[in-house]
Order: C-alpha cells, then sequence, then structure tokens
C-alpha cells in the first residue's frame, strides 16, 4: 500500500456511513501530508545518525555530548519505524467559525515548512483533547477519536460540545470510543489506551511532580495506565527531571507485571524510563526466597532495621587511640591519636564508607609530609614509602577495612552481640528469632538491609580500580615522556615555539593518552539518584522498602499508586499517615472511583468479599455490564469450562488462578492470587478461592483475583 495514496481509512461494511467523503476527507488529506512528513523524516534522520556514528568519539564533554545526540537520534527513528500514520490519536476542532482541526499524537511532527502536523499527547496545547467533558468542554466544539488496526483506521468516534458541532462533519455512535475499548479482547501485552484516556485520568497524569502524589483508586479504575502514562509526561514536561537531571524510576510489583506493560511507554515516545521491581533493587533479589516465620519477616520490616546499618558500619570506622612512629625511607614520623582522628574526620558526610578509605588515606599521607622537613621529595614518592611500612598499613586498613555489604548484614544474623549493639531496642528473644545458621541465605525481607548498607558502603573494588587506573596512566605517562624525549633529541627546534616544543606539556602529554581501555565498572541503572519515582501497588511497600527507594530520590518526588484495600498484609492507616511516618511530606491524594474494567457482574460478588474485612475500602462503580453472570462450579469442570471458551473465542486471554498444577497454555495463563495483581484477562477461574488464606490477606487475594476479569469470572470449588 503506498501511504502517499492509499486511504488510511479501513472500514468494515457496517460502518460504509462513516467512509462518507464529507466526513473523512480532511482526516485523508492531512494523513497523506503525514505520510509524506514521515517519510523525509525518517531518510533526514537516517541520514545524521549515520553521520553521527561515522564521526570521531571525542573524550570527556565532546563524547558525552555525542553519544546523547546518538541516543535522542536513535529514539526518535525507533519511535518514527514503529509507527506509521497511527502516530495520529485523533483530532479536536475548536469553537472558532474558521477552527481548523488539530491533530494529536503520540509524539510532535512538524513538515519541511514548519507547519505542524501532529501536536505532542503531552503538550499543553493537546490537555483538551483528554480532558474535555461535556460539563467543561474547554474551548472545544468537537472532538474525534481513531481505532487502527495494522496501520488502518478500523473506526473512529466523533464527540460534539457545542449544539452547531455536528453540522454533518461528525459521525455520532450509541457508544464513545472508551466504552467500546472496554470490550475488546485481552492479549498478553497491555493494550494500547493512549486514545482513549479519560478526564479524571488525564488529569492526574498532568499533574505536577513536587512532592507526593498519590493515586488511590479500586480495580479496574485505571491505575497503572496513570502511573505509565505520567511516567512519559513528565520526562516530557518537567525540565528537572530530565535524563540528565536523573530521570525517571519505574517500580512494578512483580515481573509478569513488567513484561506484561512492557510495550506501553516506547508506545507513548518514552524508551528513558529505568523499570524494575524491587527485587531488581539489589544483586541478591534475584535469588530471595519469602520469609517463613511472620514475625521474623515482620521484624525486618521496620525502618529502624534499616536503620541498624548506619551503627554497624561506624563499628568499621573507628580512628586508633593510641600513637605511632612512621617509618620513610628519609625519617621516622610521630603520628599522634590526634592525627589519626583528624585523617578520620576528613570524609565527608555522605561518602560511602569504601570510597572514603581513599580520602582518609590521602590526608594521612599529607599530615605525615607535613610533618617531615628533611630533604625534598616528590609526593608520589614520599607516598610509595608510606605504603611500604607494614605497621601503618595494617593499623589504617583495621581500623578502617573495606566491607562487603553483604558479610556485614550476614554477620548481623550469625553474631547475637553485634546485633544487640546496632538494633539496642530490640528484645532478647528478638535478637535470638533474627539469628540464622546460614549468614547468607537471603530472603525478601533481608533485601532492604542489604540495599542499605550496599548504599552506605559503596564499592569495594572502586579505590583498588582508582589504584590501578592511576598506575597503569603514570605507565603510560612514563612510557610518551621517554619516546618525546627521544624524539625531540632528534629535531633541532626552539621548545618555546611550535607544535613540536608543545609536546613537553603536561596538558598535551596526558590528552594523548586513552583512558577508555582502563578497568571500570559497569553502571548500576538502577542505582539512582532519580529525579522521580513512580510505584504501582504501593499499598504492599513495608516501611524498611520504602527507604529502598527513599535513598534513590533525594528529592522526594513521587507517583505513588495503590489500593488500601488490596494490601494482603493489612492497610488500617490513611496514606497520609503511612508516607509521613516513612519520611515524606507534601503529600497530595487523588482518587479513582470508576472501575472502568470490571464488569458489574463480576464486582456485585467481589465487593461483599473485601468488604467482609476492609468495611471502608474504595469499591469502585463499574460503567459497563458484560451481560455474563459469574459461573459456580467444580473443580473437576476446569477443562471443559476452559475448552468452551477456547472454542468459543478465538482471541483473548484466559487465566486460572490458584491451581499450582495447572500449566500455562496458548492464551491460558496459570498464576497465583499474588502475581496476578495488576493484569487483566477476559476470562478469570477461581480454582477453590477459599483455600487463598484467612483473614485480610485471604479476602484481599480473593478481591484480586475476581477482579482481573473484564468479560467473565468462573468459580469453581471441590465441594
Amino acid at each position: 500500500m503506498d501511504p502517499l495514496t492509499a486511504s488510511a481509512f479501513d472500514l468494515p461494511d457496517r460502518l460504509s456511513s462513516k467512509a462518507d467523503p464529507t466526513l473523512i476527507a480532511g482526516d485523508e488529506k492531512h494523513f497523506a501530508a503525514i505520510a509524506e512528513c514521515l517519510e523525509q523524516s525518517i531518510a533526514e534522520l537516517s541520514e545524521r545518525l549515520d553521520a553521527q556514528l561515522r564521526a570521531p568519539g571525542g573524550k570527556g564533554r565532546d563524547a558525552m555530548d555525542r553519544d546523547a545526540e546518538v541516543y535522542r537520534l536513535t529514539a526518535r527513528l525507533r519511535a518514527l519505524r514503529r509507527f506509521g500514520l497511527d502516530l495520529c490519536l485523533g483530532h479536536m476542532v475548536g469553537t472558532g467559525d474558521d477552527a481548523e482541526p488539530v491533530y494529536i499524537g503520540r509524539l510532535g511532527l512538524k513538515d519541511s515548512s514548519g507547519r505542524r502536523l501532529l501536536i505532542d499527547w503531552r503538550s499543553p496545547a493537546a490537555e483538551p483533547f483528554f480532558g474535555a467533558t461535556h460539563g467543561n468542554p474547554m474551548g472545544l466544539a468537537s472532538r474525534r477519536r481513531y481505532r487502527w488496526t495494522r496501520g488502518r483506521i478500523s473506526d473512529y468516534w466523533d464527540e460534539v460540545f457545542t449544539a452547531d458541532a455536528f453540522a454533518g462533519h461528525a459521525a455520532l455512535d450509541d457508544q464513545s470510543a472508551f466504552i467500546a475499548s472496554l470490550g475488546s479482547n485481552r492479549s498478553t501485552r497491555m493494550r494500547d489506551v493512549l486514545g482513549t484516556i479519560q478526564a479524571d485520568q488525564d488529569a492526574i497524569i498532568r499533574a505536577g511532580s513536587r512532592g507526593a502524589l498519590i493515586v488511590d483508586g479500586g480495580p479496574g479504575t485505571g491505575k497503572t495506565v496513570v502511573a505509565l502514562h505520567r511516567s512519559a509526561y513528565l520526562l516530557y514536561s518537567d525540565p528537572r527531571l530530565g535524563h540528565r537531571r536523573g530521570g525517571v524510576l519505574f517500580v512494578g510489583p512483580h515481573q509478569p507485571y513488567l513484561g506484561y506493560v512492557a510495550d506501553v511507554l516506547p508506545s507513548l515516545g518514552e524508551e528513558g524510563v529505568q523499570t524494575c521491581t524491587l527485587r531488581d533493587l539489589v544483586t541478591e533479589g534475584a535469588t530471595a526466597a519469602v520469609e517463613t516465620d511472620p514475625e521474623v519477616a515482620r521484624l525486618k520490616a521496620s525502618a529502624d532495621m534499616v536503620g541498624a546499618v548506619e551503627p554497624a558500619v561506624k563499628m568499621y570506622e573507628e580512628a586508633p587511640t593510641k600513637g605511632m612512629t612512621v617509618t620513610t625511607a628519609w625519617a621516622d614520623i610521630r603520628l599522634s591519636a590526634d592525627d589519626w582522628a583528624e585523617a578520620f574526620a576528613a570524609a565527608e558526610t555522605g561518602t560511602p564508607h569504601n570510597e572514603a578509605r581513599e580520602l582518609i588515606w590521602d590526608e594521612l599521607v599529607a599530615i605525615l609530609m607535613d610533618k617531615y622537613d628533611g630533604e625534598d621529595v616528590s609526593p608520589e614518592l614520599f607516598r610509595r614509602s608510606l605504603q611500604q611500612d607494614r605497621e601503618l598499613v595494617t593499623t589504617f586498613y583495621r581500623a578502617w577495612p573495606l566491607l562487603e555489604a553483604a558479610d556485614l548484614v550476614g554477620d548481623l544474623w550469625t553474631v547475637p552481640a553485634y546485633l544487640r549493639m546496632c538494633a539496642p531496642w530490640l528484645a532478647p528473644d528478638d535478637v535470638k528469632k533474627l539469628q540464622r545458621t546460614d549468614p547468607q541465605a537471603w530472603t525478601v525481607s533481608d533485601l532492604p538491609i542489604l540495599d542499605a548498607a550496599r548504599q552506605r558502603l559503596g564499592d569495594p573494588e572502586a579505590s583498588r580500580r582508582k589504584r590501578r587506573n592511576e598506575a597503569a596512566v603514570a605507565a603510560e605517562r612514563a612510557r610518551r615522556a621517554e619516546s618525546i624525549d627521544s624524539l625531540l633529541q632528534n629535531v633541532e627546534i626552539d621548545e618555546s615555539e611550535g607544535a613540536m616544543g608543545m609536546l613537553h606539556g603536561r596538558d598535551l602529554q596526558d590528552s594523548l593518552i586513552d583512558e577508555s581501555g582502563l578497568a571500570g565498572a559497569e553502571p548500576d541503572l538502577l542505582a539512582g539518584p532519580f529525579a522521580h519515582v513512580v510505584i504501582d501497588e504501593a499499598q504492599e511497600l513495608t516501611d524498611a522498602e520504602w527507604q529502598m527507594l527513599l535513598l534513590r530520590c533525594p528529592s522526594r518526588s513521587f507517583t505513588i499508586v495503590g489500593d488500601r484495600a488490596q494490601a494482603r498484609h493489612g492497610f488500617t492507616e490513611s496514606w497520609e499517615e503511612r508516607l509521613e511516618r516513612v519520611g515524606l511530606d507534601r503529600i497530595n491524594v487523588a482518587s479513582l472511583n470508576v472501575n472502568y474494567r470490571t464488569p458489574e457482574e463480576v464486582m456485585k460478588e467481589a465487593e461483599p468479599v473485601i468488604r467482609a474485612v476492609l468495611p471502608d475500602a474504595n469499591v469502585p462503580s463499574s460503567i459497563r455490564s458484560s451481560g455474563i453472570p459469574v459461573v459456580h462450579g467444580a473443580v473437576g469442570e476446569l477443562e471443559s469450562v476452559l475448552d468452551g471458551w477456547l472454542s468459543a473465542h478465538g482471541e483473548g486471554t484466559a487465566c486460572v488462578i490458584g491451581d499450582p498444577s495447572f500449566e500455562a497454555a496458548s492464551r491460558v495463563r496459570s498464576l497465583t492470587p499474588e502475581l496476578s495483581k495488576g493484569l487483566e484477562f477476559d476470562l478469570v477461574v477461581l480454582v477453590d478461592p477459599e483455600t487463598f488464606g484467612e483473614g485480610i490477606e485471604g479476602a484481599v487475594d480473593r478481591y484480586v483475583a475476581m477482579t482481573r476479569a473484564t468479560r467473565q469470572l468462573v468459580v469453581l470449588t471441590s465441594s
């Protein structure tokens, strides 16, 4: 299909009235301009990218600028190639007599003359497209939204906001684009909903980034939609959150969730958001087991336990209290206890322990060199001489050793006296409960403490790499100096003039040394600091886990998405009380109260389940009915239920929740209630939901599992 000549519309016969040229001719003309612009833009961007890749890499800031430009061009090209005309979400028309349609896109797009063909959905000018309602039309006369299927428009919907807006140029339906989209089949990836964002959701997406914004809403209210779109919006609109300022971290509840939403951010024109789960923030998280003892899990969930890391480290940062005589190749020098204290004070507050050690050694060298009053000695030679004094080096390493986070935390769980000193508030029985035989048998409850230890200690290899790199640079510098001297000896030249004379300059010699091949650590992309953090299913976070995120966001700029009624371990406080307790302020709460996903039939059965344990739960109201009642049956009917559904539905997904023996198949998932959180399926089959647990945890698991259904719920029991 030639995009410049073929129609962008591929409407089925039942929608033939919408193919009237008076309704779509303007769109066709505009799409032809977009197609031509896309073709030109892709060609131009490809040429610019090729030129950047062929250009010399440069050094320092030049290299960083080049890499940033390569990243920008690559991301833009990928977005334009990923989409075609379906970059366009729809258009809106203002109320003026001569108002022209304004087209809204996933990205902004201008033609070669500078005419704007698409307005980026995140720009202020696009806000009415999402936010206009009949109560507040925001200056619009009408709005059109498209449904794209395989690159062509398979349907579109018009909404009018003024009495004279129809005027023969709108196709009105008895259901909106949004309502129609709710009944569409689900797949293994979150469907594209940008074109149908609702006004209540859009207002939260576009809210400011200062402080902590809580998005509170029950199942199906679009919390995840808001969280993802807000991530992309903030990076676009807020210069304080740009990639060079730290960027945005998006934290999801589990890996199936991240896989489900993986396509969303790229489809919004944003590939720079870092996504992860809490487990991903710590190396040991990949294999950590769930804590089997609830009381141990409770003790480790407190922020106080994370705070025990500081005194645990401080015990390894105590200056020697006795002086000593230091031997150099030229003289013996007295190093007093006060000198030790002065050197140890050189590390500024906040400097990681392992990185501070190098600073303290530098200060020791400076103190001893100030005391030395003999013949002139170069600082480098003096330093090497001190490193030969075994007593000095041993004393220093014992007073400020390199530490590994895993060893430090492991000692807390295997040395009762150490734990008592670092956590004096613990009762003797609590100290005993926290002890274990294998110090590094890590659990999920250990992760916040491990993370705090790693952040406080820093990389134990950093100073070693630094010394190796400095030695390598020094050796290379000496080799080049020798080569330059040899060259100059064979050339008669006035060294005060010309480029050859400049070869004696230290700056030029250093610039000739390529440090790109020197040893270095791979950067930890999740270490932060981040300018903004978005957390979905935040009601599950413990106080200790909150500390992991606070460490990564010094600005305290958060979007916190959750539902108190879906907290498996209970959530009796208000959001404000909970967040103030963990260390946040400037807290605002925005509520979502409309259930767009779950049919009335399902919510009618799910609501009593959660109300039984949480009478004040925020249970949202469903806006639609599937017409399919909830089915109850016996566990033995599982296969027939699934076979019947699969044969009747050529598309869509189903999920069996609660039967670990059931193996997933094509279009049918098998999950625990906990791992189903944040996901949605056309059909959900619960197997023996009463076995999910007792009390709040069991009720929440049943409630969450039931509300994953977008069309039909089947409940099977053994009795």
